[in-house]
C-alpha cells in the first residue's frame, strides 16, 4: 500500500498587538536564557537575549516586579545581560509550567499580580505551559513573539498557536483578553 506523505498546515498566526499594562500589578517572568541553552541554540543569544534586556531594563525602570525561573543546574549560568538582580523573585522548576511544584502563584499574588510577561527559551515549552498554568490560575498573559523563540520555525509555529488556543481560547489575539494569553512583540508592550 502506497503512503501519500502527510502535509500539514498551520493556520497563519495573528499578528501581534500592543498591550498598555499597569507596572504595580505586572509581572515579568524570565525563563532559561542560560550559557547552556544558548551556546546549543545561537538565536537564544543573538536574537531572544538582546530584546528581552531590553525588556527587562524598561521594565526595571516602571517598577515591574521581575521573576526568574530555570532548572537548579542551570540557576548560576543566566547570560549577563539578562541575570537577576537582588530582589527579584527566583524559583527552582520541576517542570515546564514554572507553577507546577512551586511557590510562585502564592508569591504573585501576594504582591497583587494580575498580569504575567512570559520570556525566554523556549515558546513550544516553558512559555506554553507556564502561560496555560498562568490562565488556570486567573492570570492574563503577554508574551512577546521576539522574545521567546524555539530551535525551529515549526517550534515556534506550534508554540504560538498552543498559546493562543489552549485554554485561553484566544485564537484572535484580542489584547488583555481577561485569563487569556496575548502574542504581542517587545516593542509593542508600554507600562502607564
Amino acid at each position: 500500500m502506497n503512503k501519500l506523505p502527510l502535509t500539514l498546515q498551520m493556520p497563519p498566526p495573528p499578528d501581534p498587538v500592543p498591550v498598555a499594562l499597569a507596572p504595580a500589578t505586572t509581572a515579568l517572568l524570565v525563563f532559561d536564557i542560560v550559557e547552556p541553552i544558548c551556546e546549543r541554540f545561537p538565536i537564544c543569544r543573538t536574537q531572544m537575549a538582546p530584546v528581552t534586556a531590553a525588556l527587562l531594563a524598561r521594565a526595571r525602570k516602571a517598577g515591574v516586579t521581575v521573576a526568574y525561573g530555570t532548572r537548579a543546574h542551570h540557576k548560576s549560568h543566566w547570560l549577563p545581560e539578562v541575570a537577576p538582580q537582588p530582589g527579584d523573585i527566583q524559583i527552582e522548576n520541576q517542570a515546564q509550567d514554572r507553577f507546577y511544584n512551586t511557590d510562585l502563584d502564592q508569591t504573585l499574588k501576594a504582591k497583587g499580580i494580575a498580569t504575567l510577561i512570559l520570556v525566554g527559551w523556549k515558546v513550544s515549552g516553558s512559555v506554553t505551559y507556564t502561560s496555560v498554568g498562568a490562565t488556570l490560575r486567573g492570570y492574563t498573559v503577554v508574551v512577546p513573539v521576539d522574545a521567546s523563540l524555539d530551535a525551529s520555525d515549526f517550534e515556534i509555529a506550534v508554540g504560538r498557536h498552543q498559546i493562543l488556543n489552549q485554554n485561553s481560547s484566544n485564537a484572535a489575539n484580542e489584547p488583555l483578553k481577561n485569563r487569556a494569553s496575548t502574542l504581542s512583540r517587545t516593542d509593542l508592550i508600554a507600562f502607564k
